[in-house]
């Protein structure tokens, strides 16, 4: 199979991949054409149908595995595929596992060294709240291990909400010993917390799209009252322990525009906010420049990022 990840400018491709999104649109000339996004494990390219009544162009949806043959331009310095022929691939053509992006990582060292933090809360109360989702509670941690983080800014693959949250996690740990005034045991588990909502804001892959209550409610409001409804289940749980744990978790984006209900007001919080910000601006711009392959030139200017990106000198 070539991969979109091995993707060049004048490659022809003949190969299946899978619809992620189908939409038509309309040129400037008010000419109907395919505008599809096209997905394997290793990312998305941005495709074209332009003469959707070729006799080349086959029925198909969105979250169908197509076969295309096709031809690799770059637009505006990303790879684009102007299709010729495209139809709903036959079972047989594919292996499902081959289409969904996965973390470089293993999931399962990941999820050990998660769990090692989880075992070095002191607070017995924080401790316990965190073995009930991660450890006792089996339908969550297989779902938290296996989601991903994002639709498509940043980990949004396969295992990326648990490779985001230990980043985080490992943040806060040297924030917590650099700057002792911070309560670890709160910063920690407020990270190890403060995105779970996605497993419920974010639907499952293939599709990894939006659900009802993650256009309506948003991950960071999930997210608390998941942790929440779990606390009032734990006998004697101190209400201002509660209290400050979901602030943390309320106030990660940082800014009132950036989606959090709250601002940081508490130290954990702020430091749970940076490192949030760190890893996710960090896999953005990782994941940008991975997506630029052998271009070491100016990538032009990234809406993500607010500046024009290029990859560092060797």
């Amino acid at each position: 199979m070539r991969y979109v990840e091995s993707f060049r400018e004048g490659m022809h491709v003949s190969d299946v991949y899978l619809c992620k999104n189908k939409q038509i649109a309309l040129t400037k000339s008010g000419k109907e054409y395919g505008n599809l996004i096209l997905q394997d494990k290793t990312g998305t390219v941005d495709a074209k149908i332009w003469d959707l009544g070729s006799p080349g162009i086959g029925n198909f949806e969105t979250l169908d595995y197509v076969y295309i043959d096709a031809d690799v331009t770059v637009f505006q310095n990303s790879n684009q595929l102007n299709i010729k022929r495209i139809r709903k691939a036959d079972e047989g053509e594919y292996v499902p596992g081959d289409y969904l992006p996965v973390s470089s990582k293993d999931i399962g060292l990941m999820y050990e060294e998660f769990l090692g933090f989880i075992r070095s809360v002191k607070n017995p109360y924080l401790r316990k709240l965190s073995e009930s989702f991660f450890v006792e509670d089996a339908a969550f941690a297989k779902a938290f291990q296996f989601h991903s983080a994002a639709k498509s800014v940043h980990h949004g693959f396969v295992g990326g909400l648990l490779e985001h949250t230990l980043s985080v996690v490992k943040l806060c740990d040297y924030y917590a010993g650099y700057y002792p005034f911070i309560n670890r045991d709160l910063l920690l588990t407020a990270a190890m917390f403060h995105d779970i909502g996605k497993t419920r804001e974010l639907s499952t892959f293939p599709e990894n799209d939006y659900t009802d209550d993650g256009q309506l409610l948003g991950h960071i409001i999930i997210g608390t009252e998941m942790v929440g409804e779990r606390i009032r289940s734990i006998a004697g749980f101190p209400e201002k322990t509660a209290s400050e744990l979901k602030h943390c978790i309320l106030a990660h984006h940082g800014e009132l525009e950036y989606g959090s209900p709250k601002k940081p007001a508490l130290i954990e919080a702020l430091a749970l906010n940076f490192a949030d910000n760190t890893d996710a601006k960090m896999e953005t711009m990782i994941e940008v420049l991975k997506g630029a392959g052998d271009n070491n030139g100016w990538l032009g200017f990234n809406r993500l990022m607010e500046s024009n990106l290029r990859k560092t000198s060797e």
